[in-house]
């Protein structure tokens, strides 16, 4: 079924906006999109996470805690963390979490990625019949105990706490803090059915109450009623871009957009845009429109593409809704080297996904998490995403990356100097009831000049699999055969 508006019926709101303004008159179209170039490239307040914590989700059965607050470590001179306003603590740009499979690295982004969908969709998309699909501990009683999820960020100078406590079938706490000029203030504590507001949260709180469900937010159905105040919490939520982490994302088209960052569509209308800004780019010569940028990424990643477009065509059945093919062009001597995108191999396709969130976080801030950053990408591509988010040239917006990998050349100096600092590395590994522990690298406090890969490879920080007797492989393989005549 499609948007009653002609577009495909997954499309979010950002998506459906980028098509609108395709549609505005050429001149109106020129004057936005220089309006926009001015906007985003005046300084602006950083929106980071500082923490989050979750309880009881999946296999991570204890309260476990991931923080981008720097440690007391690396020299002055560390361009790394970000000193921000709002924050006594300098925060980190990158984190990222290491662990033997099924260790539960990934259901720590998985959790963040739930915390999303459920700010973003509780209230609009999640039905008033069904359980809220938090997804407990599978075994003990903790199946039957709530879910626990809180995040700490900061926004525009002020630091906020939000957090929920979730059975299956309703939210049974939720709260919001802030810290305006460092000091504390209550904007919202729920017990279930019953709210208290604090005197500094505006608006019509009550009347919003009033038709929160018991499996819905608060927050949720605050924005959907048009809270102007609690709007910038909703909104970090709603920007947070999960990749490969679709498993995660069920439901709504809010969700559907992240389980690959930004869509097919918002793909496509991305490259179109190119024709509109090229006209303006003399009035701004330091600035690259986010497809030119695109463009560059594929370049630069020497996979053999030098350029890319996008091909239309109408759906059958006499439907508005158009499909597009993405075509690549390879550095060839002849002029018709174009492949679709398709038939690329495997690590272009995963370049082609990832490309567009994160050039779209490096330019406009914000928060990205990708499980398996290393997947089907080259080991020197990887460690160049990372040090570009790390550098404060090239990431003057303080966009943050968390991931998960087995790529240890991040932290050998095979490549050259370690991509990451010792405080930016996580560690995953399960107990002997199943349950995922999350602990950072410094607990184990490395020598500045030690060898990070070589210890995580010998098992010195934990986090590797215990392997067993694998003889039994051997029965499997063929004997040779010997070539002596009798």
């Amino acid at each position: 079924m499609n948007h009653p508006l002609g577009f495909p019926a997954n499309s979010d709101r950002e998506t459906i906006l980028i098509a609108f303004f395709f549609r505005f008159p050429a001149c109106l179209r020129r004057f936005l999109a220089v309006a926009a170039t001015v906007a985003y490239n005046v300084e602006k307040d950083p929106t980071m996470l500082i923490e989050f914590r979750v309880h009881n989700y999946r296999s991570l059965r204890e309260e476990q805690a991931l923080t981008l607050e720097c440690g007391r470590i690396g020299s002055a001179d560390d361009g790394r963390p970000r000193t921000v306003s709002g924050n006594q603590t300098p925060l980190l740009p990158v984190a990222v979490l290491y662990g033997a499979n099924a260790s539960g690295k990934s259901n720590v982004l998985s959790a963040l990625a739930f915390m999303r969908e459920a700010v973003c969709d509780s209230y609009r998309y999640w039905s008033p019949d069904e359980e809220i699909p938090r997804d407990p501990f599978a075994w003990g009683e903790a199946r039957i105990e709530p879910s626990f999820f809180e995040a700490t960020i900061l926004i525009s100078g002020t630091k906020f706490e939000y957090g929920f406590l979730a059975s299956n079938e309703e939210f049974l706490e939720e709260w919001l803090y802030a810290w305006p000029n460092g000091k504390k203030q209550v904007w919202l504590e729920r017990d279930k059915s019953t709210f208290k507001f604090g005197e500094n949260l505006k608006g019509e709180n009550k009347l919003i109450a009033e038709v929160t469900r018991p499996n819905a937010l608060f927050l949720s159905t605050a924005v959907q009623n048009k809270h102007e105040q609690i709007q910038p919490v909703y909104a970090w939520f709603r920007d947070l871009q999960p990749i490969n982490l679709g498993d995660t994302l069920r439901r709504s088209s809010v969700s559907s957009r992240s389980g690959g960052g930004m869509n097919e569509f918002a793909v496509a209308r991305m490259l179109e845009e190119e024709a509109i800004e090229s006209p303006q780019r003399s009035l701004f010569p330091k600035s690259l429109s986010l497809s030119q940028r695109f463009r560059d990424l594929l370049k630069n990643a020497d996979i053999g593409i030098v350029d890319v477009r996008v091909d239309k065509s109408d759906s059958e059945n006499g439907r508005k809704y158009r499909s597009n093919r993405f075509l690549m062009k390879h550095d060839c001597s002849t002029d018709d080297a174009w492949l679709p995108l398709e038939e690329e191999s495997r690590g272009t396709r995963t370049l082609f996904r990832i490309a567009l969130p994160i050039l779209y976080a490096m330019q406009f801030g914000g928060t990205l998490i990708i499980d398996e950053l290393e997947a089907s990408l080259h080991p020197t591509l990887a460690q160049h995403i990372v040090r570009q988010f790390n550098e404060p040239e090239s990431n003057p917006n303080n966009a943050q990356l968390i991931f998960t990998t087995h790529d240890t050349n991040l932290l050998g100096t095979t490549l050259g100097e370690p991509a990451l600092r010792r405080d930016q590395v996580w560690l995953t590994e399960k107990d002997k009831e199943g349950a995922t522990v999350v602990y950072p690298l410094t607990d184990y406090q490395p020598r500045n000049n030690e060898n990070l890969e070589r210890g995580y490879l010998q098992g010195r920080y934990g986090a590797i699999p215990f392997l067993g007797n694998f003889s039994f492989i051997e029965g499997l393989m063929p004997h040779e055969q010997s070539t002596t005549e009798p």
